[in-house]
């Protein structure tokens, strides 16, 4: 009769090896690890025969800190969401050419011009923000 393996004496493979190297990876990321010790624990971890061998990398690293939250969207997923991020584009393009339009004739006439394109900026532009206000659009919380 044979007696059963213990985990830490499990032979380990070439995928357990190279997750084991990530998280030393990220470990240098977060300023856990310099390079020269990152370099020595890698070689260690591909040279480590056992989960026994490859735990002892990584024994004396916390955690790795959790990445952070995926930035969040600014407009819902649904029709609302898809119509004013279309409207407020479209806003920001007439605003764009009519503010370039008013810098060059500003530019080539010399002189300051009253800046015109404040009224093509302002009422819709207000309009965007009360229905966005409003929560037409907005993804939930």
């Amino acid at each position: 009769m044979t007696d059963p393996v213990l985990p830490d004496q499990m032979r380990v493979s070439d995928p357990e090896r190279s997750a084991v190297q990530e998280r030393l990876r990220r470990a240098v990321a977060a300023g856990q690890l310099d390079l020269q010790e990152f370099d020595t624990r890698v070689q260690s971890a591909w040279a480590a025969r056992t989960r026994g061998d490859l735990a002892r990398v990584t024994r004396d690293l916390p955690e790795p800190p959790a990445p952070p939250p995926p930035p969040g969207r600014v407009f819902s997923r649904d029709a609302a969401g898809t119509t004013m991020r279309v409207l407020t584009i479209i806003w920001a393009s007439v605003v764009a050419i009519n503010l370039a339009v008013w810098a060059l004739v500003s530019v080539t006439t010399g002189e300051f011009v009253h800046p015109w394109w404040i009224w093509v900026a302002g009422p819709p532009g207000a309009v965007l923000a009360v229905l966005y206000g409003a929560g037409i659009g907005r993804p939930g919380r």
